[in-house]
C-alpha cells in the first residue's frame, strides 16, 4: 500500500490524490506529526527532508516534492494517461502546472496569512487583499486563455492540467475569489468538481477549514511557524506585507526550507 503523507488544504498534495485517484491505485494519508511546530519526525522526515507535504512511501522508494511524484505515478501506472502524448502539449501542461505551483499558489497562501493567521488587518489587509484580486483576475484570464474552447486544458480528456489547476482556484474559490460567472473558466471548474477525484480532496479541505480560524494564537505565540519559501516570500514583499516579514523573523513565527539532515 503507498503512504502519502498529505494536508488536506495543501494543493500540492491534493493534486496527487488526484492523481491516484483518477489511476485507480489505492493508497493510504496520513499527516505528518509536528509539522509546522518543529516535531516532524520519522519516515515522513526521511521521506521529505524539506518537511513538507507531499511526500510518497512506495515501498522502498521514497519522493517529495509533487512534480516529481505526479511524474513517478504517470510512469508507474501509464493507464490511463494524464500527459498528452505530443512533446508540445506535454510542454504546455507542465507549464501551467509551474504557474500555478509558484505564481498562483503564493496568492492563495498569502490570503490564508491575512485570513487565518491575521498577519495583517486594517487598510494593510485591505491594500493586500485588493492586490490578491488583480492578481488572481488576471491568472483567470490567462487560464480562460489556456483552456480556449476546449473542454478541458488537453481537449476532450481530463488530464494533467486540470488535475494541477482545480485544487488552487477551488482555495482561491474557498477566499471568495471564483472565476467570473458565465466565463468558460467557471464552467471547466464545475465539471472538475463533478469528478469523484476532484471532489474528494475538495471535500476534505472543506472539512478542516473549521479549524482553522484557531491558529492565529499557535502562530502569535511561535508555537506554529509558516514556512515563506521562496514564491511566497516574493509575493508577500511585493504585495505589501514587507513588514510582515521583518515581525515574523522577531517573532519568530515564520520559517524558511530548512537543511537536510
Amino acid at each position: 500500500m503507498l503512504i502519502l503523507y498529505d494536508h488536506p488544504l495543501s494543493p500540492y498534495a491534493q493534486k496527487v490524490k488526484i492523481a491516484l485517484d483518477e489511476k485507480g491505485v489505492g493508497y493510504e494519508t496520513r499527516v505528518p506529526d509536528g509539522i509546522g511546530i518543529g516535531g516532524a519526525q520519522g519516515d515522513f522526515v526521511e521521506a521529505s527532508p524539506r518537511l513538507e507535504v507531499p511526500a510518497l512511501i512506495d515501498g522502498d522508494t521514497r519522493l517529495f516534492e509533487s512534480t516529481i511524484i505526479l511524474e513517478y505515478i504517470e510512469e508507474k501506472w501509464p493507464e490511463p494517461a494524464l500527459l498528452p502524448r505530443g512533446p508540445a502539449q506535454r510542454a504546455r501542461h507542465r507549464t501551467i502546472e509551474d504557474v500555478l505551483d509558484t505564481q498562483f499558489e503564493a496568492i492563495v497562501w498569502g490570503l490564508g496569512e491575512l485570513k487565518w493567521f491575521k498577519r495583517a488587518d486594517g487598510e494593510l489587509a485591505e491594500a493586500m487583499q485588493s492586490a490578491a484580486k488583480d492578481q488572481i483576475d488576471g491568472y483567470y484570464r490567462w487560464l480562460e486563455k489556456q483552456l480556449g474552447e476546449d473542454r478541458w486544458f488537453g481537449g476532450d480528456e481530463f488530464g494533467w492540467a486540470d488535475m494541477c489547476t482545480a485544487p488552487y482556484v477551488n482555495g482561491a474559490a474557498g477566499f471568495g475569489y471564483t472565476p467570473a460567472e458565465g466565463s468558460r473558466l467557471a464552467a471547466w471548474l464545475d465539471r472538475a468538481n463533478a469528478r469523484p477525484s476532484v471532489n474528494s480532496a475538495s471535500t476534505a479541505a472543506q472539512e478542516v477549514l473549521s479549524g482553522m480560524e484557531q491558529v492565529a494564537g499557535a502562530v502569535e505565540a511561535g508555537i506554529f511557524k509558516r514556512e515563506y519559501r521562496d514564491h511566497r516570500l516574493e509575493w508577500m514583499v511585493k504585495s505589501g506585507g514587507l513588514d510582515i516579514v521583518v515581525q515574523g523573523l522577531a517573532r519568530d513565527n515564520i520559517r524558511f526550507t530548512p537543511l537536510p539532515g
